[in-house]
Formats: C-alpha cells, structure tokens, sequence
C-alpha cells in the first residue's frame, strides 16, 4: 500500500540556491530531451524511447561529470520519464479523439520537482533532530510534524517547490493492514456547489467558497503583478505574493476535505456516489469557477483512499434523474436549478432537493432502483474502483 507524506523544509540561502541549481539543470535536462525527440521525428519519422535517452544522456553524463553530474543519475531517470510519460498521454488523447495537448518545454516557473530513490542521493536521516541528506546540497532542517508508521519503507523522495517555499514529499510502502468489518450505516451522498454535500439522512455540508472569500486580495495582488516590470526583484515578489495567496487557498481547502472524508469513511460502511464527469461541469462558464473552488475532484481522491484502509465500500451510481425523482414514491418531478426544495405533487413529500437526490443515489446503490421516466433505463448501479470511475 503506496501512502505520501509531506514534510516542509527549511534550507539555508547557501542551500535554497544549490535547490533552485538543481531545478534549473532539471529543467534544462527536461527540454534538451523533449527538443531530441522532436529533432528525431522530424529527420528519420520516428520516436525515441526512454531507454534511448536515457543511455544518450548516460553518455553525455559520464564524459562532462562537471557540468552533468551535479545532478543525480536517479533523478534524469525520473525526469526523463516524465517526459515520456507526457508522450504516452498525448498518443492516448489523440487516439481517443480528445484534444491532444503536446509536450512543451518548460520555463522557469513551470518545473518545480525533482524526484529521487530513497538512499540514492536523498536520505531522511532520524534523531534528535530530524534532516533530509540531498546530494550536492547537504543536510536540510526538516519539520517532522508526524512520524512515519511502524513498518513504512521510503521508497522515493520528491523535493518539491511551492510558493518559494520546499517540501519533501515522502512515498512510503506499508503492509497492508487487517481491517476489521465495519459496522456503520450507508449513505447516499450527493456532489454539487450549492451544498459541497448533501447526505441522505439529512445531513448538509455548506461551502465554504475558499476562492471567493479572497478574490478581493487575489484581485490587489494579480493587479500590482501586472504593474511590475518582468525580471525585477519588485516583479518576483509580487508574484510570490499571488503564488502565497494560492497555496493558501489550496491548504484551506485539502485540510477541509481530510476532515470530511475522514469523519465519512469512520462513520459509514457503505458511500454511494454519483458518477460525475467534472469536466462537463467545468466546461459550463457560469459553474467553472465555482466548480474549481469546490474542489470535488480532490474530496474523491482523498475519500478513496481512507476508504480503502477504514473498510468502507464506495459504489458509484449513474446520476441520471436523481434530482428529478422522488425519492419516496418514485414519481418524476421536473424542476430547473432555481428550485431547491422538492416537492411531490403524488405522495406529498417536501424535503431539499440535494437530500432527495442523495435518497436516490443510496436506492440504486442498495438495491438497483432505477430513477427516470418508464421504460427508460436510465440508470444503472455497480461497485467500482473510485479511481477509475470518478478521477
């Protein structure tokens, strides 16, 4: 079982710049590759593999240690897979019709992360206080606000920079654990903007609108970038500035939906979900913003894997006429956006239309009750890996 945990660093000036050394000769490494491939394209109609690469930059490595070598030969591995990992979705995106989105090289500002193999040049190094070895770096102060499981091996290290501030992200293999039968109730969740959640035993989960609440900042501080001249200390800090406000933003954000999912997957032993396509959400230009600000995306990534060491089964339904149906005698009620209590005109209920569609999603979960209008089959349940089905 792969787990990642993140650590802030706190290098020296004398560090930070042997870091922002290494980035620089990375991204150099990372564009002289992908300028290869399409030099080679161009003059004999083929590719090159990684394998090719890598033993022409091996070579390259080998015969200028001084200007090559500063960097570890682990991290070109990574870095030149990377790249062809960038071809291999390219080819799969133009294959299946979508937009294809080739390769580009990298500025300064778009390549952030180095990767190694733990032991390999980068070593977390235990005791009284905590350091993180980095070759041709040295020993970076590392603040370990949490230990690493009994059991966890390290298997790589990515050094990573954000917002002018490093991280040490640690990818760790741990024993899969026993996990004892769960005992909870099921639930029926329903995704959208209005409420982030609505549960289908009432609960309903507000949004927060971290993005909105400090647009008015984002506004001041985007506006005195663009007043800066490019190059200029005055223009790196500004942007630092709009890149602080982000991270901030994000933080509030992942740290909201680690609590939700964990409180979710300790309480209930079965999570029925929508099969939601995000990028239909965001493709509506009056939803985008608030749809990117919700961050739903991120709430199924983190639910999937709780739910995998609490014991929690997720089940992904087709959202079809969720919100349509009544969820108590089946009866289809149409109703727009604008309206947001349900109310049946057969049976009498009134409730949230978000609960409602919850109800509906936990139905077909449970029992592959259909929803939508007769002889329509609209609907269909199964339980799948959140993985593949939602991100």
């Amino acid at each position: 079982m792969i787990r990642t945990y993140r650590y802030r660093l706190y290098p020296t000036s004398a560090q930070t710049r042997a870091l922002d050394f290494l980035l620089w000769q990375g991204r150099t490494l990372y564009n002289a590759a992908l300028e290869q491939r399409i030099t080679v394209y161009k003059e004999t109609g083929k590719g090159v593999s990684y394998y090719q690469q890598w033993a022409h930059f091996r070579d390259l490595r080998n015969a200028s240690p001084d200007t090559l070598g500063y960097l570890n030969a682990t991290s070109v591995q990574q870095m030149l897979r990377r790249l062809d990992k960038a071809f291999i979705a390219f080819f799969r995106r133009l294959k299946a019709g979508e937009k294809p989105g080739f390769p580009r090289f990298k500025g300064s500002n778009r390549f952030n992360s180095l990767e190694y193999r733990h032991g390999d040049g980068c070593k977390l190094r235990p005791g009284g206080r905590v350091m993180l070895y980095v070759q041709n770096v040295g020993e970076i102060k590392v603040k370990y606000h949490r230990r690493l499981p009994d059991g966890a091996t390290i298997n790589h290290v990515v050094i990573k920079r954000c917002a002018h501030r490093w991280y040490a992200c640690l990818m760790i293999d741990l024993p899969v654990p026993v996990v004892p039968e769960h005992t909870g109730p099921e639930v029926g969740v329903d995704m959208g903007i209005s409420h982030l959640l609505a549960l289908s035993d009432g609960t309903l989960i507000s949004n927060p609108r971290w993005l909105r609440g400090r647009l008015s900042q984002l506004r001041v501080a985007q506006r005195r970038l663009s007043r800066r001249k490019k190059g200029s200390n005055r223009h790196r800090k500004a942007a630092a500035q709009v890149a602080r406000l982000h991270e901030r933003i994000a933080n509030q954000r992942r740290d909201f939906w680690h609590k939700i999912t964990r409180q979710l997957v300790d309480t209930y032993r079965l999570i029925a979900l929508e099969d939601l396509t995000l990028n239909f959400m965001t493709a509506n230009h009056h939803l985008a913003l608030s749809t990117y600000d919700a961050g739903l995306s991120e709430f199924q990534q983190l639910l999937a894997y709780k739910a995998e060491s609490a014991g929690t089964r997720i089940v992904t339904v087709n959202p079809a006429y969720t919100s349509q149906t009544c969820s108590d005698c089946g009866a289809i009620v149409p109703k727009d956006l604008r309206i947001r209590v349900h109310v049946c005109p057969d049976c009498g209920l009134t409730l949230d239309r978000d609960v409602n569609a919850a109800r509906n999603i936990l139905k077909q979960a449970v029992n592959g009750a259909r929803t939508g209008p007769p002889g329509r089959n609209v609907a269909g349940s199964g339980e799948r890996a959140l993985g593949s089905s939602l991100l």
